[in-house]
């Protein structure tokens, strides 16, 4: 893990993450374009199950603003896997507004990124 991306668990609630993003390359790396709501990558030790509820505290590069997204599991990276990638869940937004404004502004910081083929955290 590098210091563009820091990650603060919740020991009294498994399902509260937070997770910040200080690099546009980090969050091209962790964003996940293909999924339906839109959703992103977020490295951790914990056991989580596909479908898991999740609510996820967001800052995204110098914004002091935390986006609140509820989201569910819907990617696992198990510790060990192929191609030394990172343990960690891919987090699928919920479909509210707040989820789709999250989605719109990551979307607008990554801008032309989004079209890239350099490989992410996912795929």
């Amino acid at each position: 893990m590098d210091n563009a991306v820091e990650i603060k668990p919740d020991a009294s609630r498994p399902g509260v993450l937070s997770l910040s993003i200080k690099e546009r390359s980090a969050l091209y790396a962790a964003y996940m374009p293909f999924l339906r709501n839109g959703g992103i990558f977020v490295p951790t030790n914990r056991d989580y199950n596909l479908g898991d509820e999740v609510f996820l505290l967001l800052t995204l590069l110098d914004d002091t603003q935390k986006l609140a997204i509820p989201g569910k599991v819907a990617w696992l990276t198990p510790a060990g896997a192929n191609n030394n990638r990172n343990q960690g869940i891919g987090i699928e937004f919920g479909a509210d507004e707040t989820c789709k404004q999250a989605r719109l502004k990551i979307e607008s910081l990554l801008g032309g990124a989004l079209n890239s083929t350099r490989p992410t955290h996912t795929m």
